[in-house]
């Protein structure tokens, strides 16, 4: 069993029964205390839905859930719902887009290195890859000579996802975007 000091981002633990996955952590270090750090974890209970948060002194023990990890692929849109298939077997794991607002930041057909997290045969959430590219849909108009270390400005992109980039971007360039970050990493590839 990890300690709550082991426990990253994405991981899924078993709390007072329930399966969650950690969201979010807050490191804190008191003064005036002896002993080590508090990690505040804001969690997600994998069936309800349900949001809390939770404190944990560093040494406290936690439990790991059960966890699959299924590489995917965006394919389709069906209302509310977000369809991945699997690239081994083509099972479509069916997501709500309230449950996975965030990711769905970074999705698009063309994203690659997506993993469907599965509890008890159920489609949880999603790991993104650390990078994914997206096109921008809506910028300033690029200033010529601009150098790389100048001024940045908002970009839109097809996901909605708005970033600062360099002022040399222009509108209908992919960009590569940091997923834990989001932050503009560099121009993309020619698509």
């Amino acid at each position: 069993m990890p300690k709550a000091s082991d426990i990253k981002k994405n991981n899924t633990i078993v709390y007072n029964g329930k399966t969650c996955i950690v969201r979010d952590i807050d490191r804190s270090v008191p003064q005036g205390r002896a002993g080590g750090s508090i990690y505040r974890m804001r969690m997600y209970d994998v069936v309800t839905g349900a949001k809390f948060d939770e404190t944990f002194k560093d040494s406290d023990m936690l439990e790991m859930a059960d966890l699959v990890r299924r590489p995917a692929m965006f394919s389709y849109m069906d209302g509310e719902e977000f369809v991945f298939m699997d690239k081994e077997d083509y099972t479509p794991y069916h997501m709500n887009q309230e449950s996975i607002a965030d990711e769905a930041l970074f999705i698009n057909e063309k994203t690659d290195g997506i993993q469907v997290l599965i509890v008890d045969d159920a489609p949880v959430a999603l790991d993104l890859p650390m990078s994914v590219e997206l096109e921008v849909v809506e910028t300033d108009p690029s200033i010529k000579g601009a150098s790389a270390t100048s001024r940045t400005k908002p970009a839109t992109l097809s996901t909605g996802l708005v970033v600062q980039v360099p002022e040399y971007i222009s509108t209908g360039e992919w960009i590569k975007i940091n997923t834990e970050e989001r932050k503009f990493q560099s121009r993309g590839e020619k698509h």
